[in-house]
């Protein structure tokens, strides 16, 4: 008598799950990009100073000058001086970790449309036959922002964000009106405009799309 036996089934073969990998805290992350930013610019007035012949600060917006509309990609990085630099660098670090302590990505982009848009419109409309330059151009660009971020969420984080920075640098906005010649306040009015359309863009609520 012959026996049968009933085929083996297979066992399942199960992959034990692996171990969230560990993400690093945002406000690290926040803090990390803030010191990278605020040291190029330190940086680049070192630099500035110890090879004078580079003539770094001829690359300040120029408005309305032909072939030099790129100039709103390093006019926010540059600084007519050491004292110009240090009075932006503790509101520059402030707003911009501020402003990055949510999304580093966001950030970035932040950053970006500030100087395109900002810069560009000083080029445009900016004093003739003047150089704008300096990291205030970033500073009422991320202010702004902030502001922008609040209205468009109306999260409680964003608008404590939004109140913390007012109470702390509202009293800048003075800075956008014509109070003094030897300072740009084309740079400060329209890097403020640059935030608000970075928070525009990066925080305005998408319409939901209709099912077809």
């Amino acid at each position: 008598m012959s026996r049968f036996s009933s085929p083996v089934r297979p066992r399942p073969f199960s992959v034990p799950p692996q171990a969230p990998q560990p993400q690093r805290p945002r406000a690290l992350s926040a803090a990390l990009v803030t010191a990278l930013l605020v040291g190029l610019i330190w940086v680049q007035e070192i630099v500035d100073h110890l090879l004078p012949g580079l003539h770094l600060d001829s690359l300040g917006i120029r408005p309305r000058q032909p072939g030099t509309w790129w100039h709103v990609l390093t006019a926010p990085f540059l600084h007519g001086g050491w004292g110009h630099l240090i009075a932006n660098t503790a509101p520059l670090a402030t707003l911009a970790f501020m402003s990055a302590v949510r999304s580093v990505g966001r950030f970035l982009a932040a950053t970006l449309i500030i100087a395109v848009v900002g810069g560009t419109l000083i080029w445009l409309f900016g004093r003739g036959g003047s150089v704008h330059l300096g990291a205030s151009i970033l500073i009422f660009g991320y202010f702004a922002y902030l502001l922008g971020v609040g209205w468009w969420e109306r999260t409680p984080a964003a608008i404590a964000v939004a109140v913390i920075a007012a109470v702390l640098y509202g009293g800048i906005l003075w800075g956008i009106l014509p109070t003094d010649p030897r300072i740009s306040f084309e740079g400060h009015l329209f890097g403020f405009i640059g935030g608000l359309v970075a928070a525009a863009l990066l925080h305005r609520p998408r319409p939901p799309r209709r099912a077809l």
